[in-house]
């Protein structure tokens, strides 16, 4: 397994990690250049990071259905049950790169809820039709979107409508110049200004997801999900509540290949428990789920 040549590698000691503060994580580069896998699978699924520049990563995933599981529970968890939303998702270069672990949730969850949605690429006016016709009838709604897509639709359309929820999955993929979220929320709050303006954290390498809490201006995570802040500059060392530093991930969902992800965001633990995504670390690659950062 990766992570115990790395542990080895780094002159640590596996045996030696008796509590939650000494836990080693796995920098997430790894996936780039590593097959990462604890159960010795030789599966050829996998799914492919949405990194507009570099070496892609590659999560090969042995059993879909606990992702499947993953991701229903942690929807479920921030929103209530999937199955009782209609499910429109504006995810164009997802779907264009193939491969995607978001495309795949999505995907899901249109075709299993009550009201079957649908993937828009480029269409504008269908999509705007769609959410017009579900608002005469009454059906509760999300509207998944990458920022830039959003941003191009609302140019052209806006609704008031408050059984509609919008999650946005960051990354302007290029296509524009990446805003902080709170930027972001209030341009898409200017074309739905009944709408609850959402986010989702999550990323190939791992199955568990991250949403935001409108309420609290916070995200929150299922409990086989936990954030843990490092010190940027010395990866084996945690630092406290309302510090500025890196992101760490346990998620328990990802035992299939690895369940602790040092990733190369930058974050915030908050006192309510829930935590921020600040942007991203210094010469890390634009990622999809990535946000600019300004102090």
């Amino acid at each position: 397994m990766v992570l115990n040549q790395y542990i080895k590698e780094i002159g640590k000691n596996a045996s030696e990690v008796d509590s939650i503060e000494k836990l080693i994580y796995l920098p997430i580069s790894f996936f780039k250049s590593h097959r990462i896998n604890s159960l010795n699978s030789n599966t050829d699924f996998h799914f492919k990071s949405s990194g507009t520049t570099g070496t892609p990563s590659k999560h090969y995933i042995p059993d879909l259905s606990i992702y499947e599981s993953s991701f229903v529970q942690h929807f479920n968890h921030a929103f209530g049950d999937f199955e009782k939303y209609c499910h429109l998702a504006l995810l164009p270069n997802y779907l264009e790169q193939g491969n995607s672990s978001l495309v795949y949730q999505v995907n899901h969850f249109i075709e299993h809820a009550t009201v079957k949605g649908a993937f828009y690429l480029n269409d504008f006016d269908a999509l705007a039709k769609h959410l017009e016709s579900n608002k005469k009838k009454n059906i509760p709604t999300i509207l998944w979107g990458v920022s830039y897509a959003l941003l191009d639709f609302i140019a052209g359309f806006q609704l008031e409508w408050d059984k509609l929820k919008v999650i946005e999955t960051g990354g302007m993929k290029g296509k524009r110049k990446e805003m902080i979220r709170t930027e972001l929320h209030s341009i898409l709050h200017s074309a739905f200004p009944k709408t609850e303006i959402s986010s989702e954290y999550g990323m190939t390498e791992l199955l568990s997801q991250a949403y935001w809490d409108v309420e609290n201006q916070q995200f929150q995570t299922h409990p086989s999900m936990k954030i843990i802040i490092r010190d940027p500059r010395d990866p084996f060392n945690m630092m406290v509540t309302n510090r500025h530093g890196a992101i760490n991930v346990i998620d328990l969902n990802n035992w299939q290949t690895c369940s602790f992800i040092e990733t190369e965001d930058l974050g915030k633990m908050n006192e309510t428990g829930g935590f921020d995504v600040l942007g991203r670390m210094d010469q890390a690659e634009t990622r999809g789920c990535s946000l600019m950062y300004t102090e």
